[in-house]
């Protein structure tokens, strides 16, 4: 009898502590249990939803580094549009490929009127070039000497 008097003072104890730990304003015993109760619920699913972070964390770790091994073959596309020509490169990131595309396009007399680079997992690169002067240059000139370019940067 005593042991059970004692276990009921030690839970009145702790629901009556468990409000100045919560911060609840009640001290309803129901309301209290009802607190605690949403508490358990709100910490498993808090719980559950940093299980689910930690797997997308490593997913997203193992499409990067397959992303990493993942080569993309050297592609030139050059299209003649009045005067002017549009560019499409792209390549395996690495090197100073933009540095030698427009050195290439230097040497073939070759402005650039507008370009768009990317490289966050391979390089890739569009362009509009025209000639400096009006000389006729041939498009599969322009994609031999971008492609050597590449090629140079790349070994």
């Amino acid at each position: 009898m005593a042991n059970k008097l004692q276990r009921r003072t030690a839970s009145r104890r702790k629901l009556q502590l468990l409000p100045t730990l919560t911060n609840f304003k009640s001290v309803k015993r129901s309301s209290i249990i009802f607190n605690v109760l949403q508490i358990y619920k709100l910490k498993g699913k808090l719980e559950e939803i940093q299980r689910e972070y930690t797997n997308l964390l490593a997913v997203r770790n193992q499409y990067l580094t397959l992303l990493k091994h993942v080569r993309i073959p050297k592609e030139v596309k050059v299209e003649k549009i009045g005067e002017e020509f549009a560019v499409k490169v792209s390549c395996n990131k690495g090197g100073d490929n933009l540095v030698s595309i427009l050195e290439a396009f230097d040497e073939l007399g070759l402005n650039v009127l507008q370009a768009r680079v990317s490289c966050s997992h391979f390089f890739a690169m569009e362009a509009i070039a025209a000639p400096q002067d009006l000389q006729t240059i041939d498009i599969k000139v322009i994609t031999q000497a971008l492609l050597k370019a590449i090629d140079e940067k790349a070994s």
